[in-house]
């Protein structure tokens, strides 16, 4: 039996289009119904190729795609035989597709009974609980370090950007957890000797390299480490945490200021008030002119730099 995908377009379309927008003028409010339907369809149309864009399951999709369409070109030409063996294909394609799928199927259907139904449909928890998160995991990361004596610089971007300082390191965009950031440390590794840079819930970049402080009242025994997070603090909003590799002492630089030998619980206090409390809760207009203020200065000081350079060179 013959597929007739070339079905009588003129008769569909005076049977089914036409009839619904006579049904709609009869039912005005039959249009609302339509626009729900519509955006609760290509919502899952795009979880649905969000979920599987990537993956293996993409390239089988695009193999069924391209099918579909020849079968239906097959049917509206009355190419016959080759119709034939398409639709074939197609009948026993729906048993594959749920072989092939079955992992991705398995999983989809737990999902739907259980409370990661949102990460299914890639909704993100609560940003302010997953900012919480990471920052617990950078206390975790810290403490590791603080023990085994191993230094650490890890800057923690907020409202002002610093993609100038993120792009002069090793781009990662990976998951914050602990035990990446002591790897990423370890002595006499690639990334060790540098910064990781914090940006939106990702480590962006390892081994980056920071501004240095050229302030005179900075105590002359702290190292180039605690130089490099107070410049970085100065010139952004960043917060940044120091491990010293000489004593294994956990530091903050914040707002050009030093907070020495912190303990595990104060230096979760600060993060979360800084990073956490601040960003979700002052208010918005509070925030902009204080960003904008920074930002200002910030270009101030990038102009000062470039004419301080162009003038050596002359």
């Amino acid at each position: 039996m013959v597929i007739n995908l070339g079905m009588n377009w003129e008769n569909f379309f005076k049977d089914n289009i036409l009839g619904y927008i006579k049904t709609l003028q009869e039912n005005p409010f039959e249009l609302i119904t339509l626009i729900i339907d519509l955006a609760i369809v290509i919502f899952l149309v795009y979880c649905f190729f969000r979920v599987v864009k990537g993956s293996r399951a993409w390239q089988l999709i695009k193999g069924i795609a391209l099918l579909i369409i020849a079968t239906w070109v097959s049917g509206l030409f009355n190419l016959r035989i080759l119709n034939w063996i398409l639709a074939g294909i197609m009948n026993l394609g729906v048993i594959a597709v749920i072989v092939i799928f079955q992992p991705e199927l398995r999983r989809g259907l737990e999902q739907l009974g259980t409370n990661k139904l949102t990460k299914f449909f890639g909704i993100d928890k609560d940003l302010a609980t997953k900012t919480k998160e990471d920052i617990y995991k950078v206390v975790i990361a810290a403490q590791e370090l603080s023990k085994t004596k191993t230094g650490a610089l890890i800057v923690i971007e907020r409202d002002i950007q610093i993609q100038d300082i993120i792009s002069t390191g090793i781009p990662m965009n990976a998951e914050v957890s602990p035990q990446l950031l002591v790897n990423i440390f370890e002595p006499k590794t690639p990334l060790h000797d540098g910064a990781v840079i914090i940006s939106g819930n990702k480590i962006a970049s390892a081994a980056c390299v920071l501004p240095l402080s050229d302030d005179n009242d900075i105590a002359k025994e702290l190292g180039t480490r605690h130089r490099a997070a107070i410049g970085i603090s100065k010139e952004s909003d960043s917060i940044v945490i120091i491990v010293s590799e000489e004593t294994g002492k956990i530091s903050v630089a914040k707002d050009g200021t030093l907070i020495a030998d912190l303990r595990e619980d104060v230096l979760k206090k600060i993060l979360i008030s800084n990073v956490v409390t601040k960003r979700f809760t002052v208010e918005k207009k509070e925030r902009i002119n204080a960003v904008k203020k920074l930002k200002e200065k910030r270009k101030e000081t990038s102009q000062e730099v470039k004419e301080e350079n162009k003038e050596d060179k002359e």
